[in-house]
């Protein structure tokens, strides 16, 4: 490394833990494949929720729009102390695992809760309680893992396994509706069976890992809010926020694309496939190139799709029958695959390691309140002026937040590799005078 100040160049950092050169570190591996299984849990019961809710039990867009933002704002505060209790503690594997558990039982919940509203509601406020708390320390043992010009790589290798649960999990819906005559209560026991799974996985293959403390005296105790005094940082969390709230959530898109498709239901679950597959062929890509330019220009690069997602839902659904689909969902997974794990590379090397899963949780907190907000609101607009004039307000509010996060994020100056320093010349030694 290379001293600032005099040029002076120290001796070689050692090797980082987890993993050597330009690989993707083992820990970041495994994790990959914990929220593989998990995934494939939870996308059972998310593919056909939706239309249980909406066309089961006759929920509204406006009652659906509002459970659906309620327990994603919610869980907020819940984050936030995962990712304090995980600081304090160093025990991010811990607060990961509870959270993991809580969303497995969940599964149990929707089984026993039957058609009764209340408990469907207590079921899916678990699950979410369970992702929320999880999903900052699992974010933070990440970026532990992984040296920071690789960041963008792991979240990516991450997330295409992720991906590849989500992809399975509506296939296992759909084979289960099919196989059992529309048996919900199949899918949810499944469910739940498959998300042990993935809890036993974390237990006994992912490594726990401490921040190595710095030098000097011991630090103070992580603070949840202590992220903000960083501005590049309150910086991101405004333009993820402000980008947040004017993101429909991907429930709506299905619910129009079957609405103006005329679907049939039993296809409904199969409709998240397309937008897993663009995801899980571009992650690893997406990060790539934000290790390479900038993770500011993939982030928001990202949002563009989204407006195309807009844009072509509002279009005609004239020509081949695969066409809409096929755009609408490929759009949706270039979104996701740029900006999900892209944001948390671009965050995490802002905030100090003791305290990365409070600020990553304040980060993705900010996200889901903004996100609850544009839920309410699309829902409340499809139900007063209909899904056309609600979903040109979206590209609107959409269009005004690039603006922002544009102007938010400034671009970061491409790393230069410092040039070897030449050593002075120095005068040749002057020999020894020998004695006789």
């Amino acid at each position: 490394m290379y001293l600032a100040t005099t040029g002076r160049r120290d001796a070689p950092a050692p090797p980082h833990p987890g993993g050597t050169g330009r690989r993707v570190p083992a820990a970041v591996l495994t994790l990959g494949a914990v929220s593989l299984v998990t995934d494939v849990s939870s996308e059972m019961v998310t593919a056909v929720l939706p239309l249980y809710l909406v066309l089961g039990l006759g929920l509204s867009p406006l009652q659906f729009g509002f459970l659906d933002g309620l327990f994603n704002g919610a869980t907020s505060v819940v984050r936030l102390l995962g990712g304090h209790a995980a600081d304090r503690r160093h025990r991010h594997k811990r607060v990961a695992g509870i959270g993991y558990a809580l969303s497995a039982c969940s599964r149990l919940g929707l089984l026993l809760a039957g058609g009764a509203t209340a408990g469907i509601a207590a079921a899916l406020a678990a699950d979410r309680i369970g992702k929320a708390v999880r999903t900052a320390p699992r974010d933070a043992l990440i970026t532990l893992s992984s040296p920071p010009e690789l960041l963008g790589r792991s979240f990516g290798a991450h997330r295409a396994m992720d991906t590849t649960g989500a992809l399975l999990g509506p296939l296992a819906a759909f084979a289960l509706l099919w196989a059992t005559a529309g048996a919900y209560d199949a899918v949810f026991v499944v469910s739940f069976c498959v998300g042990l799974l993935g809890v036993l996985l974390l237990v006994l293959y992912v490594p726990g890992r401490r921040p190595e403390p710095p030098p000097g005296p011991a630090p103070r105790a992580a603070r949840p809010f202590r992220a903000l005094r960083d501005p590049g940082f309150r910086r991101v969390l405004a333009a993820a926020s402000l980008l947040g709230a004017a993101t429909v959530g991907d429930a709506f898109v299905y619910l129009l694309l079957q609405r103006r498709l005329g679907l049939p239901v039993g296809w409904f679950p199969l409709l998240p496939l397309g937008a897993a597959a663009a995801y899980l062929l571009l992650a690893v890509p997406a990060g790539r190139l934000a290790d390479r330019v900038g993770r500011r220009l993939p982030f928001l690069s990202g949002h563009l799709a989204l407006l195309g997602v807009y844009a072509v839902l509002l279009a005609p659904a004239d020509g081949p029958a695969l066409l809409l689909p096929g755009v609408v969902l490929a759009l949706l997974g270039v979104f996701y695959a740029t900006t999900d794990g892209v944001l948390m590379a671009l965050a995490g090397p802002l905030l100090p390691a003791d305290g990365r899963a409070g600020g990553l949780a304040l980060l993705q907190s900010g996200q889901a309140v903004a996100r609850m907000l544009a839920g309410v609101g699309f829902g409340a607009a499809w139900t007063v002026w209909g899904p056309d004039p609600a979903l040109c307000a979206a590209m609107a509010a959409l269009l005004a937040a690039l603006a922002g996060g544009w102007t938010l994020l400034p671009p970061v100056p491409k790393p230069s590799v410092p040039e070897p320093s030449v050593p002075e010349p120095s005068a040749p030694p002057t020999p020894e005078r020998r004695t006789v």
